[in-house]
């Protein structure tokens, strides 16, 4: 049997001095299926994107262990965040090249792969503009080619369609499952957005806060992304994040964010 892409085991992150710290996650596992999108859902504070810092060579966990692909933490992941965080100076083919001018990157090189690459993210004619003379979209699509091409066995995303209109989030959204089911890509995704999660995700984990814990995970077969499997599924996870939510530092209001 083949070895899963991901794996975390035990994992615990503390942050401030001995004496006085707080537990941002504790005794947390997790393990990730190849070609599968993972989805890490829950309110702010409860440690996800911590967690995804870590998993990405980041930060790194005070207990526990990250493998990848069986190997030792710290090879064959990209991220990509909330921001596309693109060089302004460069263009969007040499935004998507960059990657690969790092030497444990030229492996994935090979001739033509960032003109296909290009051409998978709808970017061959764009491929000569600069950041300023893209949309909100086109810039994040760039932000995702560039990780991509460098053909890392784990994709993480940390809430990268936040800062979008709805209209272009939701188009993305839906480009990203095309792009994910064409490539056989693993993808681990952290949000708030309880519908985001449920349109993306094969499997959803919920984490709770204080410590950050994984406390419920739901998955998503062909059969319950039918309407009304689909609509008592969506009540169920509403219900179980709003509970969820209630304990989140600083929610005094009772109601959970993002629902």
């Amino acid at each position: 049997m083949a070895a899963s892409p991901l794996r975390v085991s035990g994992g615990t992150r503390r942050f401030g001095a001995r004496g006085q710290q707080f537990t941002v996650f504790e005794g947390l596992d997790l393990e990730v299926e190849a070609g599968e999108v993972f989805v890490l859902l829950g309110p702010s504070g409860c440690g996800k994107s911590t967690l995804l810092r870590v998993i990405a060579g980041l930060d790194e966990l005070d207990e526990g262990t990250v493998a990848i692909a069986a190997e030792e933490h710290g090879r064959d992941v990209g991220i990509v965040f909330q921001q596309p965080l693109l060089l302004p100076w460069l263009s969007v083919r040499e935004n998507v090249t960059l990657g690969l001018n790092y030497d444990a990157n030229r492996s994935a090189d090979e001739p033509g792969l960032v003109d296909r690459t290009l051409a998978e993210f709808g970017l061959t004619e764009l491929a000569d503009a600069y950041p300023d003379e893209l949309s909100g979209g086109q810039a994040q699509r760039v932000s995702l080619a560039r990780t991509v091409v460098t053909r890392p066995r784990v994709i993480l995303l940390d809430e990268p369609f936040g800062a979008l209109d709805p209209l272009t989030r939701r188009n993305l959204q839906q480009w990203l499952l095309g792009i994910q089911q064409s490539l056989g890509l693993t993808v681990v995704m952290v949000t708030h957005d309880v519908e985001e999660a449920l349109l993306l995700g094969n499997r959803v984990a919920l984490m709770s806060p204080s410590p950050g814990r994984i406390c419920r995970t739901w998955e998503l077969s062909s059969e319950s992304r039918e309407a009304r499997p689909m609509a008592d599924l969506r009540e169920e996870v509403l219900q179980t994040y709003a509970e969820v939510a209630r304990l989140a530092p600083g929610n005094t209001s009772g109601f959970a964010a993002g629902l």
